[in-house]
């Protein structure tokens, strides 16, 4: 990486001389003679470190200081000061420079100097570059869906994300509750702080609470140390309990006690300590169910939900799915360097008839596969893989299943519904209206009626 370095000193000689000093790096330099032509080229190029006099003429070091961390404070500057000027040389340190250097310095000094500086710079750079990456990722504007269930869902997170309200979130797998958890996140006022994720199902209960409260040396064998747990790395930001609803009973009692003091200990210490978090938790599960059943804690199940979000499985805003094909291709694109194929009307015509038993994200994974098989500029139905061994033949499932799979899978209307039984119990019973009445648990009159308003022949009506 080139590293532009932007050194101002009135004196030639001054400048020529840490030119030369720093050659054999990998560095483009900016020269300036004076602090106000200096701060015209911090503000034209991108600089990654200032080296400056103290005494300049027109604008002094310790105002090109105050305009370079005023305006991009994460650039370090590193003060040159004649050997009487020390005391100066502090105050800039307190003032937000990184490091001093006195006249004659030291070749071996200055280098060091300029290098942890330069190690900094370039890191603060990478973490910037890194959170605004995530940030653009995480933006709600990037999580795809046109439909009005996203849309609705959006808003709602849109408007939580303000507060420190705990969020439960909750839905099938693959329906991105922790991609909502992290925008959720990424747009609220605790954005600069740590945004923790720990997945209760993953971690055997004896290991959570150490996990979540840390422990003291010597709390348990093996603890030869002091360990922070989660909520105390997460402070000032969002810890997410994904599968919240795997959390054992009595790990719950003490989730609850934190939620409800602020406080926790460590395990074997006595010291309480603050929990400065924002809960963000979801589950695939019915925790109401499970408060019934009595395999979650009813107090603490209030506690979480106080800002319920379901966010529905893909079969219920299939409209999503052309949109979704699309943003994921282009990403799989990008990723193999290759042209952006087109997507036949055939195959958009298939992904969106799928149950998509494993949500957005199977239909990912069902485009990336289909993008490693096709060669050229178009997608065909032969290039998608579709995973049918999950499908639930009908005679496992209730009717509320039943119905649902008919509904929102195979997208059959009530009058397609009605037809459909009424034929099959007429072909069941050999046309005999009285018998398939019975089938149908009603009346010979009304089966009549029926097909008279579905219009079937009178031979069937016998």
């Amino acid at each position: 990486m080139l590293t532009n370095v932007l050194i101002i000193e009135d004196e030639t000689r001054m400048r020529e001389v840490i030119i030369m000093l720093l050659s054999d790096m990998n560095i483009k330099f900016f020269e300036a003679a004076d602090g106000a032509e200096a701060i015209e080229i911090f503000e034209n190029e991108n600089i990654h470190l200032v080296i400056t006099d103290l005494k300049l003429p027109q604008k002094s070091g310790m105002e090109v200081l105050a305009h370079v961390k005023e305006n991009r404070s994460e650039v370090p500057v590193i003060i040159i000061t004649a050997f009487g000027s020390i005391d100066n040389a502090v105050t800039a340190i307190r003032q937000g420079a990184f490091d001093y250097v006195t006249k004659p310095f030291k070749e071996d000094r200055l280098r060091s100097c300029i290098k942890k500086a330069l190690q900094i710079s370039h890191l603060t750079f990478e973490v910037k570059h890194l959170r605004q990456e995530i940030e653009g990722k995480y933006n709600f504007n990037n999580i795809i869906g046109n439909s009005p269930e996203m849309c609705d869902i959006l808003r709602m997170a849109g408007e939580v994300s303000k507060t420190d309200t705990t969020v439960l979130i909750t839905g099938e797998s693959g329906t991105g509750k922790e991609l909502l958890s992290r925008a959720t996140h990424i747009n609220s006022p605790r954005s600069k702080g740590p945004f923790l994720p720990v997945n209760c199902a993953a971690i055997p209960s004896a290991l959570l609470e150490a996990e979540l409260f840390g422990y003291e040396r010597g709390a348990f064998t093996g603890a030869q140390q002091r360990k922070k747990g989660k909520f105390e790395m997460a402070s000032g930001g969002t810890l997410f309990l994904d599968e919240i609803g795997d959390m054992e009973l009595d790990v719950q009692s003490k989730f609850l006690r934190v939620l409800e003091s602020h406080a926790f200990e460590r395990l074997g210490g006595d010291k309480s300590i603050q929990a400065d978090v924002r809960i963000i938790a979801a589950t695939n599960k019915d925790l109401e169910k499970m408060v019934a059943e009595k395999l979650f804690r009813e107090d603490l199940y209030y506690r979480v939900s106080v800002f319920p979000i379901r966010i529905p499985p893909l079969r219920e805003h299939r409209d999503d799915i052309p949109l979704l094909s699309r943003h994921f291709v282009q990403g799989f694109s990008k990723a193999f360097g290759r042209k952006i194929p087109m997507l036949s009307d055939k195959v958009l015509e298939m992904l969106v008839n799928h149950p998509w038993k494993g949500n957005i994200r199977e239909l990912k994974n069902v485009l990336e596969r289909a993008m490693i098989l096709s060669k050229g500029d178009r997608i065909t139905r032969r290039h998608v893989v579709l995973n049918e061994t999950h499908e639930k033949p009908f005679s496992t499932m209730n009717i509320d299943q039943i119905v649902s799979l008919l509904i929102h899978d195979y997208r059959v209307g009530i009058e397609e519904l009605e037809s459909k039984c009424i034929t099959f119990a007429l072909e069941r019973s050999g046309n005999n209206v009285s018998q398939a009445a019975r089938m149908l648990g009603l009346s010979r009159a009304t089966l009549r009626y029926r097909l008279e308003k579905m219009g079937l022949p009178a031979s069937a009506k016998n």
